[in-house]
């Protein structure tokens, strides 16, 4: 019980430091990647940086399973499959495929983002592992499931496809920013952070969860500022920058 209410009281207060986040993030861009500006104290390499900020979201969540009371289901599997998939290779194969992993971010950054996957893998593993009393298997055929999973994979995909174009605009040794083209990159400027955003809504839908859901909004209040700082960084860098594009949403924004 002691538990469950802690659980409760961090992801509530989770959500209300999502909605300042949100719209601070509107008036201050994160200070890393094309954004990086003096100030926010000492540099580490992007690509370790990524490693250590991302990696507790894969060892935590994989802690709350192996330390699981709930009974193992197929959904369980489902889940830490789900998020796994997504966190091994932010946190240990994106990185090393980034042209500008020799480029720095500060390590306040760093250190935000390491603290927010601790306590996000915390959350919502325990939940799933041990607080939310389980799955049936009969919960792969709910409509909530059935949409989220589809939504997750999609989200997933178009994550990683937009990442792999960015990637491809640059050669081996290359720093520098160019215009991207095709797919959804005609519509919009950050289809990566649309796929993000798309995947862990999806993950709340399929989880049916109050942990899953604030996730969800952390995603949103995190990139959907930084979508717009980019498309405004793009505006502003390139002169010739297709001006029917949107920031994240085709047609709307």
């Amino acid at each position: 019980m002691i538990e469950r209410t802690l659980n409760l009281a961090m992801v509530l207060a989770g959500l209300a430091v999502a909605v300042g986040v949100f719209v601070s993030l509107f008036f201050v861009a994160a200070p890393y990647g094309r954004h990086l500006r003096r100030g926010w104290g000492p540099l580490i390499r992007n690509a370790w940086s990524w490693v250590i900020m991302e990696s507790p979201a894969v060892l935590v969540f994989a802690a709350c399973f192996i330390v699981a009371t709930v009974p193992t289901s197929m959904p369980i599997l489902l889940f830490l499959a789900m998020w796994e998939l997504h966190y091994v290779h932010r946190a240990f194969i994106y990185p090393w495929t980034l042209r500008d992993g020799r480029k720095k971010m500060p390590v306040t950054v760093m250190l935000m983002g390491f603290g927010f996957n601790v306590g996000n893998a915390y959350a919502n593993g325990r939940y799933l592992f041990a607080l939310s009393g389980g799955y049936p298997r009969s919960w792969v055929h709910d409509p909530r499931f059935v949409v989220g999973f589809t939504l997750f994979a999609g989200g997933y995909i178009i994550n990683r496809w937009a990442d792999l174009a960015l990637r491809s605009l640059r050669r081996p040794g290359e720093t520098g920013y160019r215009i991207p083209y095709g797919g959804l990159y005609r519509w919009i400027s950050c289809p990566n952070y649309l796929g993000e955003i798309v995947e862990w809504a999806g993950w709340a839908l399929a989880t049916w969860s109050l942990p899953g859901l604030a996730f969800a909004v952390w995603t949103v209040a995190n990139l959907a500022p930084r979508a717009r700082s980019h498309h405004a960084w793009y505006h502003t860098t390139f002169p010739e920058y297709p001006p029917e594009r949107r920031a994240l949403i085709p047609g709307l924004w």
